[in-house]
């Protein structure tokens, strides 16, 4: 199978699981528990229907969106995701590059494998920082201060990971940070001689963030769920979430809201956007999808703060349906990791452009020539 076979999000997926050793796909493709919330995330779309209006003069259509402070190309962004450069030698550098030439939002995670600032100095388009709030108050700030001097345009702050979901493929497989190569896994490994001579053979892992502050899940190998169970802070709460907004004083968004109420106490403390998510169903299995959740939160904060769709997205229709409902975009991060993976920047750059076709195929076919064009008028629920 070759790059050029690849048309959907599926098709990556079955490349990237060529490429990679079983334990470094599976912490992509897994999630918690028996992954029922991953499932649902993107079967949640199938039960919406859009309706088409027709004689609309779509020979030109707009599908720009503004989002945290951001004009952006099209209504699709990368969401920040850790690790990267365990998937693909070059990691976050490939997949800015792909994002800065689609003119959209690219997010980096606190556990970047290439730095806040060497991010901000390299890539010109919007950039987003993912925060996990750490016991350690210095680490934190040290990140927050790093992104304003590497000019980072909005901050988000994660909060549906004060400890780790129950990832039962990473537990078989032993996946860490970095990957420790064990007598179970050693098979799986030594299958990808590619993938291995990439990781060891260039520059050497790091998560350059955290350098000065931890040593665990850089310097030394720990999975990922102890290292959320041990480093995150659970006693993270809305008055430190404030404080981390007034601190940064920019583009400030919450990472994981579900709830109409909490939909609203972001609203009370100052932020600009929310992502509605569930971390890709990685942490509470059985919670809601995020477009299950969608309407009722931007019926409650749509006019007040960004509401964006997170998670489950793998097509250009679902991505209308979202803003139908009334986001003004989506995200999502194995959409892109699968094409990261299969072929590096050139995979995620042809992952996009599939998106952005059907995206702007699929609003011509709508009669839509604007985002704001697409409103539930457009939508049945079945």
């Amino acid at each position: 199978m070759r790059l050029s076979d690849c048309h959907n999000i599926d098709d990556f997926r079955t490349l990237a699981s060529k490429r990679l050793p079983g334990p470094v796909f599976d912490y992509i493709d897994g999630a918690a528990d028996d992954e029922v919330t991953k499932n649902r995330n993107t079967a949640a779309f199938d039960d919406c229907d859009l309706v088409p209006n027709v004689l609309a003069g779509v020979d030109s259509i707009d599908m720009t969106t503004t989002v945290m402070g951001r004009k952006i190309a099209m209504p699709l962004f990368l969401s920040p995701t850790a690790l990267q450069r365990v998937f693909h030698w070059r990691g976050e550098r490939a997949v800015g590059a792909a994002a800065e030439k689609f003119g959209t939002y690219f997010g980096i995670s606190s556990l970047a494998t290439v730095s806040i600032e060497e991010i901000g100095r390299t890539i010109s388009t919007p950039k987003l920082f993912q925060l996990y709030v750490h016991k350690d108050k210095e680490l934190n700030r040290a990140m927050i201060d790093a992104c304003k001097a590497a000019k980072f345009d909005a901050i988000a702050l994660t909060v549906d990971t004060i400890v780790s979901g129950k990832r039962e493929r990473c537990l078989r497989s032993g996946f860490s940070s970095p990957p420790r190569i064990t007598a179970r896994s050693a098979f799986s490994y030594a299958t990808k001689p590619a993938w291995a001579l990439n990781y060891f053979l260039r520059e050497k892992f790091d998560l350059p963030n955290l350098s000065g502050h931890l040593d665990q899940g850089s310097k030394f190998a720990l999975p990922i769920a102890d290292y959320f169970n041990t480093m995150l802070d659970p006693s993270m709460d809305w008055k430190t979430a404030e404080a981390i907004r007034a601190d940064w004083g920019g583009e400030f968004c919450l990472k994981g809201v579900m709830s109409v109420e909490d939909a609203r106490r972001a609203v009370d403390i100052g932020a600009t956007a929310i992502m509605v998510s569930n971390h890709g169903g990685r942490q509470l299995d059985g919670s809601r999808a995020p477009f299950d959740q969608l309407a009722e939160i931007c019926d409650a904060v749509g006019d007040r703060i960004d509401v964006i769709c997170d998670g489950g997205v793998r097509r250009g229709s679902h991505v209308l349906k979202a803003l139908s409902v009334g986001a003004k975009a989506c995200s999502g991060g194995r959409l892109y990791l699968y094409a990261l993976a299969a072929a590096g920047q050139e995979g995620v750059e042809r992952v996009l452009g599939i998106l952005h076709d059907e995206i702007e195929r699929g609003m011509k076919l709508m009669g839509a020539k604007s985002v704001a064009d697409l409103t539930r008028d457009n939508l049945r629920w079945r």
